[in-house]
């Protein structure tokens, strides 16, 4: 196998794990408004987590090329290899209380935002460290997890759920993913 084909398989892998969670939040806070004021949720919801995803990606890019900040990386990504074996693996996924104040509009929307702000972080810096240098692979898998996050949340669960063998590669293409970041900083650093 090639490299390049390694990378694309680790990044398939880890968008297909990660890239599902924010599309169910969407779905959450939308679902609890009528249908007009869902659409927009949707729309917007997904337009900002589209705006957040792609500049996450780039200083995500940015930072891992500096020696250190992929050892931090690596580090990161082990702690979201944890929460990961524990969430998914384990079957300890915590029920996601969202409040969200049901008159406001903005407030859904800006709550939809939030919330991938904090869900997004994991998918970018796995999928950018997997890339590395490959930057039309990067821009694939960005693609790629906006693709899954808007379209294809649902299935993707479902998938997963059904052939729980996809969770445990993917657990593992970050754990390398993980270990590789660490290993390239420490071999610079001593």
């Amino acid at each position: 196998m090639t490299e390049q084909l390694i990378i694309l398989v680790e990044i398939i892998l880890i968008d297909l794990v990660l890239a599902g969670d924010n599309a169910i939040i969407i779905g959450m806070v939308a679902s609890q408004f009528e249908d007009q004021n869902r659409k927009k949720i949707i729309i917007w919801g997904i337009g900002g987590a589209v705006v957040l995803r792609v500049l996450f990606t780039f200083i995500a890019v940015y930072l891992l090329q500096i020696t250190g900040l992929r050892l931090i990386g690596g580090i990161l990504l082990l702690y979201i290899c944890y929460k990961l074996y524990k969430d998914v693996i384990k079957g300890e996924i915590e029920k996601k209380n969202i409040q969200v104040d049901k008159s406001n509009f903005k407030k859904a929307i800006i709550t939809v935002i939030l919330a991938d702000v904090t869900m997004s972080l994991d998918n970018v810096l796995g999928v950018a460290g997997a890339a590395k240098d490959h930057y039309l692979l990067l821009a694939f898998g960005l693609g790629l997890s906006i693709l899954l996050m808007a379209f294809a949340a649902n299935y993707t669960a479902r998938l997963i759920k059904k052939y729980s063998w996809i969770s445990w590669v993917g657990l593992f293409a970050i754990f390398i993913i993980a270990i590789e970041l660490i290993y390239t900083d420490l071999k610079v650093i001593l």
